[in-house]
């Protein structure tokens, strides 16, 4: 026998299709049209099966197109990247474009979108033919209804939607477990030398236990004299990895104890590239 799959609320005698949607928008404190949210909620592979099934009923052609959230998807997509990618180079004006690029993906990640969707609510309005919905299908829901919004109330509102529950999953988030350079060393050199700070300059400060399964270095790293980092590790490579690191998060200003992020800022929209 096994366990009872689980059945979408839509199925039950009570449900009321508009009520929840029209909830739904409430809850966000967002004034959707309906008709916009329905179909950001609709999937295509569900409105083909919606379409065939009024087909072999004997529907009208008129009335069998269904409107599914294609669209919505593409332009959500579009207006939560540009207005992303906007709010982290004004947050984090220290931080290079690879660094910058990497936090933007972790963001619109479908993981990310996907939680984000889900606390908002959205597993039982999502017309597909899988349910529970899977990942993918909650994240670009999410997207459909930032461009449902868009449609509705203008892409002003559709950038605070974003700034309110996509950007916010940084909140108290350790930068270094989103982007962690590959070659922090390397990439500290290149910093260095753009930024004219000097050559950076790996020193050993300390060592214990050297030649024992417990022995640990602490290096430094040093440029024009100045101590931009220092790590420790159980090897002088490793000790200097992370002492490059230690120094690259000084730089960009993405220590745990930097300024939080402001939430609150609304970016004029001239400041968010759409096209």
């Amino acid at each position: 026998m096994g366990p009872q799959q689980p059945e979408p609320r839509s199925g039950f005698v009570e449900w009321n299709q508009r009520s929840e949607l029209f909830a739904f928008g409430k809850r966000l404190g967002e004034s959707f049209e309906l008709s916009q949210l329905q179909r950001a909620f609709t999937e295509k592979s569900f409105a083909r099966r919606e379409e065939e099934r009024r087909r072999r009923l004997g529907i009208e052609e008129a009335d069998l197109q269904m409107l599914d959230n294609s669209d919505l998807v593409e332009k959500g997509q579009h207006i939560a990247r540009a207005y992303v990618e906007a709010f982290l180079l004004h947050q984090l004006p220290k931080v290079p474009k690879e660094g910058l690029q990497a936090i933007a993906s972790y963001l619109l990640s479908t993981e990310t979108l996907a939680h984000v969707s889900s606390h908002l609510g959205t597993k039982d309005l999502i017309h597909s033919t899988e349910y529970p919905p899977s990942a993918e299908s909650l994240a670009q829901s999410l997207q459909a209804v930032i461009g449902a919004l868009a449609d509705s109330r203008g892409v002003e509102r559709a950038f605070l939607f974003v700034r309110d529950f996509i950007c916010t999953q940084l909140n108290q988030k350790d930068l270094l477990d989103v982007w962690t350079p590959q070659e922090p060393l390397q990439l500290l050199e290149k910093i260095c030398q753009e930024r004219k700070l000097g050559d950076a300059e790996p020193r050993l400060l300390g060592d214990c236990g050297r030649n024992t399964v417990l022995a640990a270095y602490q290096v430094g790293i040093y440029a024009n004299r100045q101590l931009l980092g220092k790590g420790f590790g159980e090897d002088l490579k490793t000790a200097t990895e992370t002492a490059a690191i230690d120094a690259l998060q000084s730089i960009f200003d993405t220590h745990d104890n930097r300024r939080p992020f402001d939430f609150s800022i609304q970016l004029e929209t001239k400041n968010v590239r759409l096209g």
